[in-house]
């Protein structure tokens, strides 16, 4: 894959310099993404699902979930996108289903529902990448049996499909955004622990960890001071990678109907919704697939370039 030359001396990405200001590693990070077309191009497409998301927050053409027209009528001056079987404006509905998707996720508060920043793919990614990074290092580190006992167990669950970990996961506990979570979460720790484990074990040879050591630092300090920053470039770009798959993952549940709950619509229960009527008016199927796809090819887009980057400046 072709990317653009830089026409500036290129930036120093590496988050170890621990002298290094906060705005000088900013404006580092925003080259090395501007440095690559390709990245500029996934950004652009990221950035407009997310702007899309928050108009959706203070204005929609018409309300989501109210049934105000024809069923299944084809765009119009009206209806942009058309609308679907129950006689909703499509637009409206894609627009709000980027909510849960990028931008809030719905907690139950006793009676009530409260709104987390982020959305479902995002906090699974994050919830994974914790949670894999802490094994990985660990393993990475301590090496022995603490390396087998962990690795052996994460096969375990790599062993098994991940969509058939999603369906078990969500028949077991049910529907709901913290569910969608946990199965992102607990599907996508073992790779993201396999990349942290092998960071760690090329890291923990380095002259700076072997001072650390010396000094008879703690393994926490080492994992977390010493090893983390130098590998959380890879880490980040993988995540990347994974909020892709988490879109992919909630659109294929939703699409089963075991994804996010409804009042809130979602991507993946629109084409589920609107697959019955496919032959006689395929708007309902391609508005949502093509959101779908969209987003997870910018993610894709984005974490290429930035590994290209990556690799070219490490170099």
């Amino acid at each position: 894959m072709t990317t653009a030359e830089p026409t500036h001396n290129p930036p120093t990405v590496s988050t170890a310099t621990p002298g290094l200001p906060r705005a000088r590693r900013l404006r580092a990070v925003i080259s090395l993404l501007f440095a690559s077309r390709v990245a500029v191009l996934g950004f652009a497409i990221v950035l407009f699902w997310v702007i899309v998301g928050l108009v959706s927050f203070v204005w929609t053409p018409y309300p989501p979930n109210a049934s105000l027209f024809g069923q299944n009528l084809p765009p119009n001056a009206t209806n942009w996108l058309g609308t679907d079987n129950l006689g909703r404006d499509t637009l409206s509905r894609l627009m709000v289903g980027t909510q849960v998707v990028l931008l809030k996720t719905r907690v139950p508060v006793g009676e009530r529902t409260i709104a987390l920043p982020l959305g479902v793919a995002v906090w699974g990614v994050l919830v994974s990448l914790a949670l894999g990074t802490l094994l990985g290092q660990v393993a990475g580190y301590r090496r022995g049996r603490w390396d087998q006992g962990i690795m052996q167990l994460l096969d375990a669950f790599v062993a098994f499909p991940s969509i058939v970990l999603y369906l078990v996961i969500v028949a077991a506990l049910g529907r709901g955004d913290l569910v969608v979570i946990f199965a992102i979460a607990l599907t996508g720790a073992p790779g993201v622990a396999r990349l942290a484990r092998s960071l760690t074990l090329d890291i923990s040879t380095r002259d700076y960890v072997r001072a650390a050591e010396t000094r008879g630092e703690s393994v926490g300090y080492i994992l977390f001071r010493e090893i983390l920053p130098n590998a959380r470039g890879p880490l980040l770009v993988d995540a990347m990678l994974r909020v892709g798959y988490a879109v992919f993952a909630i659109g294929t549940l939703g699409f089963l109907g075991l994804g996010l709950p409804p009042p809130d619509p979602d991507w993946g229960s629109m084409v589920n919704e609107a697959r019955r009527f496919m032959f006689s008016s395929a708007w309902g199927v391609v508005w949502p697939s093509l959101a779908i796809a969209s987003l997870v090819v910018g993610l894709s887009l984005l974490a290429d370039g930035l590994r290209e980057e990556l690799n070219r400046y490490q170099r």
